[in-house]
């Protein structure tokens, strides 16, 4: 059983809230090459941790940009189901600054709260799992499963060397399950399994009209401004209730079934309250939860162009950008729907105007078998640990290494995670719950002990 690793949590929750925030303190930025360096240091702070807990085999892994920091133990023979834990150690940039009530890298606690950069999105939820093993072999000497981590330094940044990282070391990282912690759960009482991720497709989307930036007054009504021409073929990629209108983009969508549409209509819905918009919009034949779950979206992240500094500036620009992505859902291919689209603006686009389209970053949306071993123990570990039996949760972003894992691994991935839905991801203040934090730890030991009477 596993009461003397939990009473060990327990007792030592001072001394876990230290070793946190030591391994929050390091501005671990992937995106910023100054802080190489930290990168680095992360590393390192890893590796001697996991050391000092008793992981064997630790290791600090090259790729192009960013390590990969390694360890297992596999001291639980091969007849025993072994778990392949990830975990990302490189946190977001943390401007602006001065909306921090603290500094980002001096964690500090507020209440319940402990506030820092990384608090949740990753370096803490990663933390419960190191907490986990450590309390199980310093109270029982043993695990009841093999255990391997994958801790890599370029989620932020999209995990860009990652996946060929696991193409490379496919027998070091053979397992029988993942276990990842990276995604939110409701409320503090309510844990939530995530069994369903959407894909992603990035895009730029380029129109020019003239060889350089033009007098408004000289050349307005004549020359077809491009700002214009682009604000345009963004209008025409959605109806007004929402729907995608790029021909063939539902063409391969999967109908959700009976128990999936239940599952999402059970899950509490607060979009309003947590966003501050005035109203929800989107395809009012599905719920809110079906529409951020299991429908396809297309976005707009940003348009360039022209003169936007301080005061007037009478020019029709010559060029303009838009930062656009879909979100994608099973059995959607990202090859297909982005040539849908390129196709589309093309014919869209007037002769006035020249147009671009260049994709920078893709990746197929994700699905998981709600009643996979691993996926169960998972569920059993939730109802120990918070008392609640999850809900079950398809989420409308994506992880891209949850897809690596099943493509080139072949395994389930069990998704538990510990943050809230205000815990203030990649935005100034940053936290994690600290009593969902050591609940965490419980809930990962559990879950060990569960996938070894399951597997």
């Amino acid at each position: 059983m596993s009461e003397q690793a939990i009473a060990f949590i327990r007792n030592n929750q001072a001394a876990c809230l230290a070793q946190l925030k030591d391994f929050l303190s390091i501005p671990s930025i992937s995106t910023q090459s100054e802080h190489q360096a930290d990168m680095q240091k992360t590393a390192a702070w890893l590796t001697a941790t996991m050391e000092a807990i008793g992981l064997q085999h630790v290791q600090i892994m090259p790729t192009a940009k960013h390590p990969v920091v390694y360890g297992d133990w596999l001291n639980a023979g091969p007849d025993a189901p072994t778990v392949l834990i990830y975990g990302h150690y490189d946190v977001q940039p943390v401007e602006p600054l001065d909306l921090w009530e603290s500094p980002p890298f001096e964690p500090t606690v507020r209440g319940d709260n402990l506030f820092a950069r990384g608090a949740t999105d990753d370096k803490g939820q990663l933390f419960v799992h190191l907490a986990a093993v450590n309390a199980l072999l310093k109270t029982e000497g043993a695990l009841p499963v093999n255990v391997k981590f994958i801790l890599e330094g370029e989620e932020e940044i999209g995990s860009v060397n990652l996946e060929a990282f696991i193409s490379g070391h496919l027998e070091l990282l053979q397992a029988d399950c993942a276990l990842v912690s990276d995604t939110p759960i409701p409320s503090p009482d309510q844990p939530a399994i995530v069994y369903g991720l959407r894909g992603l497709a990035l895009f730029e989307l380029d129109v020019r009209s003239a060889q350089r930036d033009l007098h408004s007054g000289q050349y307005g009504g004549v020359v077809h401004n491009p700002l214009v021409a682009l604000a345009h073929l963004i209008a025409k990629m959605h109806t007004e209730n929402g729907a995608v209108t790029i021909p063939g983009f539902y063409d391969d969508v999967v109908p959700l079934d009976d128990e999936e549409a239940r599952l999402l209509d059970e899950q509490p819905e607060a979009y309003l309250a947590e966003t501050g918009a005035r109203k929800l919009w989107g395809e009012a034949e599905f719920s809110p939860n079906a529409r951020t779950g299991a429908r396809p979206t297309f976005e707009v992240h940003g348009i360039v162009g022209g003169y936007t500094g301080e005061g007037s500036k009478t020019v029709i620009p010559a060029a303009a950008t838009a930062k656009l992505s879909m979100r994608l859902v099973p059995n959607q291919d990202p090859d297909k729907v982005a040539a849908q689209f390129i196709k589309y603006v093309h014919q869209l686009a007037p002769d006035t105007v020249e147009v671009a389209v260049r994709r920078y970053d893709w990746g197929p949306a994700a699905l998981i078998d709600r009643h996979d071993p691993a996926v169960q123990a998972a569920a059993a570990a939730y109802k120990k640990s918070f008392g609640r039996q999850p809900l079950f949760v398809r989420e409308g972003g994506s992880i891209p290494v949850v897809t690596m894992f099943q493509q080139h691994l072949h395994l389930p991935v069990a998704m538990m995670g510990f943050g809230l839905t205000d815990d203030n991801l990649h935005a100034p203040n940053e936290k994690i719950h600290l009593p969902n934090l050591y609940r965490g730890m419980e809930a990962a030991i559990h879950f060990l002990k569960e996938y070894a009477h399951r597997k």
